[in-house]
């Protein structure tokens, strides 16, 4: 039987450098490669084809939830598992609805990853304990308010990329630039963006992406 291929998405170089070393010493693992952020993740999921990939949320240039859903639709085959430092409930359902496979938190022990690859390399689901709580309280929550929904809901793919990359510090012709497109779209993608958000400034953007997971305080 092959070993099960996976892709490391992670920014941090020691973190990513570290769980790489350890995978590779489970007897029916192996690392085909590594990405430090979103994009490269996606181009590498293309190439290689691996088994699972395993992703951090906050990342620059594009974070691991847009990430997911790109490679979940593309190649419904690959498995995701979200490694990250958020429990809350709106990192959690963006990423299981973006169709991540698992989610476990970085407080876990190694064990608990090992165990969550194989699970959903087997075509299972695996949550951290403290996240499938999270999962059926907002469950829960949204059955008794009847409704439910986060902000970054209403925005299109493309709104969270120009958001991420606002939040990130990039100003409208870097945007442009990265996203292949025109300075004149970009800004009214970023008054769309302010308009469907009900946002005034910048700064309440930034706060809006970095409590949706769309970018982080680093």
């Amino acid at each position: 039987m092959m070993n099960l291929r996976l892709i490391l998405a992670e920014d941090h170089g020691i973190t990513r450098q570290g769980l790489r070393s350890l995978l590779e010493k489970e007897p029916d693992m192996d690392v085909v490669g590594e990405a430090e952020n979103g994009r490269i993740a996606i181009e590498l999921v293309h190439e290689l084809l691996p088994d699972v990939l395993i992703t951090d949320i906050t990342m620059p240039n594009l974070n691991g939830i847009d990430a997911t859903r790109k490679i979940v639709s593309e190649h419904p085959k690959v498995k995701v598992i979200a490694l990250s430092m958020h429990s809350n409930r709106a990192f959690v359902a963006d990423m299981l609805k973006a169709g991540a496979s698992g989610y476990v938190l970085k407080e876990c022990s190694f064990d608990e990853l090992v165990e969550a690859v194989r699970t959903v390399a087997a075509g299972g689901t695996y949550l951290s304990p403290k996240v499938a709580g999270v999962v059926v309280s907002d469950y829960v929550n949204r059955l008794s308010d009847g409704v439910g929904g986060f902000p970054l809901d209403k925005l299109t793919e493309r709104d969270r990329e120009v958001l991420q990359l606002v939040s990130e510090g990039k100003n409208t012709k870097q945007i442009a630039r990265e996203l292949h497109v025109s300075t004149k779209t970009i800004e009214a993608n970023r008054r769309r963006i302010m308009e469907k958000l009900d946002a005034h400034s910048v700064a309440e953007l930034v706060k809006i992406a970095i409590d949706g997971g769309l970018a982080s305080l680093q």
